[in-house]
């Protein structure tokens, strides 16, 4: 007896029906991302809701705040509770952060090097209804311990972010969405999707790697290196301009003026380059 075929089924079992060529919608709730390229990949179109998205990268802080701000700041706003960090690598910038939305009063960070007190700590905050969302690195857990933190992840539908080493690409997860972070030139991250509901990604999505007033800042700065780089060089081209006609003036002296390369090359800086220096 062979199976029924999917056009035989009902229009309302068919809506029930996933098929893997299709992305698929969400079963559960899920909180826009903030990225509309990103949003249109993934099903329900946000982050989901009582359900672990897993973020693997080479360096475990990188691109951490600018992919998941928006939805942070968010969920804080809608229930009211804090976003709990465990095993962050560094201290979070508080005006940062606040300035794009997530108040530092809004923040616990949990402090530990030791594995088994990262899991304990992540499954306590997330069985607490209060908890908006969790954010924990954890480079050593084993499938088992992250099926657990799934489970509790569901009890009370908070938002569940997991960190752990690219290394672990090829492994076993139970996440119910799976991202690789890999940075990219010009200010970019690309965001690979490696597990969904639908088809694979083809191709990586490009999305900023800082915010449009971090990127302002930078090109100011940049901006204004490289006025002062030129008018430095002017002083320079004047100064040699005054050697060159002395020297002219005493021929008989037998001197001679060699140009110098004023250029800074990659890697080198001149003791007169006040800029480099500073730099």
């Amino acid at each position: 007896m062979g199976l029924p075929s999917f056009d035989s089924f009902s229009p309302t079992a068919r809506q029930n029906v996933w098929r893997g060529d299709e992305l698929g919608s969400a079963d559960m709730p899920v909180l826009g991302t903030g990225h509309p390229a990103l949003d249109a990949e993934l099903p329900g179109g946000g982050w989901p809701i009582g359900a672990m998205t897993e973020v693997l990268q080479a360096a475990p802080e990188a691109h951490v705040w600018q992919l998941l701000l928006p939805v942070l700041a968010q969920a804080v706003e809608t229930r009211g509770g804090p976003v709990v960090l465990i095993g962050a690598p560094y201290e979070p910038f508080g005006p940062a952060l606040a300035a794009a939305g997530l108040p530092v009063e809004a923040l616990m960070w949990v402090r530990s090097e030791a594995s088994a007190a990262r899991l304990w700590a992540c499954e306590q905050a997330l069985r607490c209804a209060e908890v908006a969302g969790v954010l924990a690195w954890l480079p050593q857990a084993r499938v088992g311990e992250l099926r657990r933190l799934q489970l509790a992840a569901a009890q009370h539908e908070g938002l569940l972010f997991v960190f752990r080493p690219e290394a672990m690409a090829q492994s076993a997860s139970p996440a119910r969405l799976r991202l690789q972070v890999v940075p990219a030139e010009g200010g970019q991250m690309d965001v690979h999707l490696l597990k969904r509901r639908g088809p694979p990604l083809a191709m990586p999505l490009t999305l900023p790697a800082r915010s449009e007033r971090m990127t302002a800042l930078l090109g100011a700065s940049q901006s204004r290196r490289k006025r002062r780089l030129q008018e430095m060089q002017g002083t320079q081209v004047q100064i040699i301009q005054g050697i060159q006609q002395e020297a002219r003036e005493e021929t008989n002296q037998g001197a001679t003026v060699v140009r110098l390369d004023l250029r800074r090359k990659e890697g080198q800086s001149h003791a007169v380059d006040r800029v480099a220096v500073a730099a």
